[in-house]
């Protein structure tokens, strides 16, 4: 199905009859897209597929997995969905946009081939590389003996090692030295810890300087940045221990100045929507580009052609503005006509995780404390690994809950985040405790 373009007043106006949505995927980034969307006075009925234990009470649960994108098309179909919204990375590059877009079905999201500058980290590369996109240098390997000779020729300082596919946000490796970037090789080529996503690696410079991370929207042409966001993607305090999917963040983030920002735009994210359409690969959807923030400026680290997670859930909660029609016009070709209201707010949220994630981690644990962490002022609990069993809610996955508050300022968002998380309890709880310290410790000194 060709992209139209239609105004987007017209869009908001030819809604005669609320809609019906569906969102594909099951953990609390889809929680936070749900918990928005549904208070959108657009919604009728809401689907997700398959959904979790928390977004039961906002929609119809639909027991589909999101890489049957061939099913979900024939849900879709069948009962009429008026708009799809895609959470997580794999459907998208399974090429569940093309699917739909070939019955004439609304969808949000990257197309398969847009899709690709998440799905592989050589194409994402090369690509910056061909376009002049500031990243740091790399090389690729197909094989050990490949990746041990470029290591060669290296200094013996921190190495970036990176599956090339897809690897649930855990596919990344530093190395502090030689001795641990070949363990690193072994893993990843000989051990084949991520499977078929290790077929090739990155093996890149260490950029030292700030992380950061700032999601934009493009209907093929245009772009129209969102708010930032400050990740924490390792597991322990002070950014200890291995990577993860995300263990907190907070928005706005603090290290990205106006003159930055712009730098951002203009070197980052308008040449990559600028350079995907050249390739006849046009962008429509959420484009996060994840950043070092280093003394020669913003670099690339990574990224990914949806919502990150828990960036959607600060994001989310300070969008004033109703999301449905922000997708309908990035479908369209109506993003010039978009204007979103932020809450000026701001954002934190924690992540507690299973004892054992990233790793192997049990699961079926009882939660408590839900109920008594919902009623306090300026919180939201999405759920991400949790499941109903017996009646009870218990621990299904590593990340299971994603507390998210806000607040006047960072000190207050944390502490109401973690006032909530306090009361949350199941065997083997782990979290991290110095989410937003960083932004606290700014504005403190700013004053």
């Amino acid at each position: 199905m060709a992209r139209r373009r239609v105004s987007y007043d017209l869009l908001q106006s030819a809604v005669t009859e609320r809609m019906k949505v569906l969102i594909v995927g099951s953990g609390a980034r889809e929680h936070a897209l749900a918990w928005k969307i549904r208070k959108s006075p657009l919604v009728r009925e809401l689907f997700v597929a398959p959904g979790n234990a928390g977004m039961s009470s906002l929609g119809d649960c639909v027991p589909i997995d999101p890489s049957s994108i061939v099913e979900l098309a024939d849900f879709a179909s069948q009962i009429k969905i008026d708009l799809t919204v895609v959470g997580p990375e794999l459907p998208l590059t399974l090429g569940i946009v093309d699917e739909f877009q070939k019955r004439d079905l609304a969808i949000f999201g990257a197309g398969k081939a847009a899709a690709e500058i998440e799905a592989s980290k050589v194409f994402a590369k090369e690509f910056m590389a061909k376009h002049k996109i500031p990243t740091a240098k790399f090389d690729v390997a197909s094989s050990a003996d490949q990746a041990k000779a470029i290591l060669k020729k290296k200094k013996d300082q921190p190495i970036v090692l990176k599956a090339d596919g897809l690897a649930a946000g855990k596919g990344v490796i530093v190395a502090r030295n030689k001795k641990e970037a070949e363990e690193a090789i072994e893993a990843m080529l000989v051990e084949r810890r991520f499977g078929s996503a290790g077929d090739r690696i990155v093996v890149e410079e260490y950029l030292e300087g700030l992380e950061a991370s700032l999601f934009a929207l493009s209907d093929g042409q245009r772009v129209l940045p969102l708010v930032t966001c400050q990740d924490y993607k390792r597991l322990n305090d002070g950014d200890e221990g291995p990577n993860t999917g995300g263990m907190g963040g907070y928005s706005p983030s603090v290290h990205i100045d106006a003159e930055t920002f712009r730098a951002i735009m203009d070197r980052i994210l308008i040449p990559t929507i600028s350079g995907l359409a050249e390739e006849g690969r046009p962008y429509h959807g959420v484009l996060y580009a994840g950043l070092m923030l280093t003394k020669k400026g913003p670099r690339v680290l990574e990224f990914n052609a949806r919502f990150g997670d828990p960036e959607a859930q600060l994001i989310a909660v300070r969008m004033k503005s109703d999301l449905v029609p922000i997708p309908q016009a990035t479908m369209s070709g109506g993003l010039d006509e978009v204007h979103i209201e932020w809450l000026k707010a701001r954002s934190v949220c924690t992540v507690i995780a299973s004892g054992g994630y990233p790793g192997p981690y049990e699961t079926g644990k009882p939660i408590t404390g839900l109920e008594q962490a919902r009623k306090l002022e300026g919180v939201e609990v999405f759920h991400a690994g949790t499941k109903s069993q017996n009646g009870s809610l218990v621990t299904s996955g590593g990340r299971v809950l994603a507390i998210t508050a806000i607040g006047n300022s960072f000190a207050q968002a944390a502490k109401r985040c973690y006032e909530a998380a306090r009361v949350i309890r199941f065997d083997g709880a782990h979290l991290r405790t110095d989410i937003a310290k960083d932004a606290i410790e700014a504005v403190a000194g700013k004053g």
